[in-house]
């Protein structure tokens, strides 16, 4: 048994070895036929497979809170459709690289609501990758200084879900208002984006200061989008 487990191990098979010495254990490797024995051991080696590809998706994605969409308080009253955010939970909108915008006051929820859907794409096999865009901004500047920023734009452009955390809390600067412009012109119509922000649409225009930067990012990211506009008082004061 020792010797057929260490094969397996040495086969990067570790669930496949895991099994097994649990068949083992419970001595119930003799009463299974060959073929139901092999249907247990693919199924053990599938299932840590994807234990360890949603371990690896959650831990590079960053996220900053842990949040799954049955936490979501999903409400009209609220401004989030449950129709919608049931058709977004089955991911063709990253299928189909589509955009999601959320805005509302501060302490509603949006974070919280971007986050579960970037769970949720996890658990569905996609790469995510969460930012604050105030730390985002300032990192990519260093990158640049440092000479790695396309090496760190195209990391972001492979992202098959990117969330863009408390967009437009300051004015963009020149070349901040370009590095936004070259994130989003890769990722359109190719990958999906979720920008959250205080701010409403109506307002991103007074965050860009060249207006033809600013309407050639919202034509992009604002008009096929999926929409929350979240209401209600701060969850933060309900805590």
């Amino acid at each position: 048994m020792e010797e057929q487990k260490s094969k397996l191990q040495a086969l990067r098979l570790s669930g496949m070895a895991g099994c097994l010495q649990a068949l083992y254990e419970t001595r119930k490797i003799h009463e299974l036929s060959l073929v139901d024995g092999l249907q247990m051991l693919i199924q053990a080696e599938s299932d840590v497979r994807w234990n360890n590809r949603y371990s690896r998706l959650l831990k590079n994605a960053n996220f900053r809170y842990t949040a799954a969409l049955e936490q979501i308080d999903a409400t009209a009253q609220r401004g989030i459709d449950p129709g919608m955010l049931s058709a977004l939970a089955v991911g063709n909108y990253i299928k189909n690289g589509e955009s999601i915008l959320i805005t509302g006051a501060t302490g509603v929820g949006k974070s919280m609501l971007a986050t579960a859907l970037g769970h949720q794409a996890c658990r569905q096999g996609y790469s995510v990758m969460y930012y604050n865009t105030q730390k985002l901004l300032p990192a990519l500047k260093i990158a640049r200084l440092e000479g790695v920023l396309i090496k760190r734009l195209e990391k972001i452009a492979k992202a098959d879900l990117l969330i863009l955390d408390d967009f437009g809390l300051t004015t963009l600067d020149g070349q901040q208002q370009n590095d936004i412009m070259e994130i989003i012109e890769d990722r359109h119509a190719r990958k999906s984006t979720i920008i959250v922000s205080q701010l409403p649409v109506a307002a991103w225009f007074d965050i860009f200061p060249e207006q033809t930067i600013a309407d050639a990012i919202l034509d992009r990211i604002v008009h096929t989008a999926h929409r929350f506009t979240i209401k209600g008082e701060s969850l933060r004061k309900k805590r």
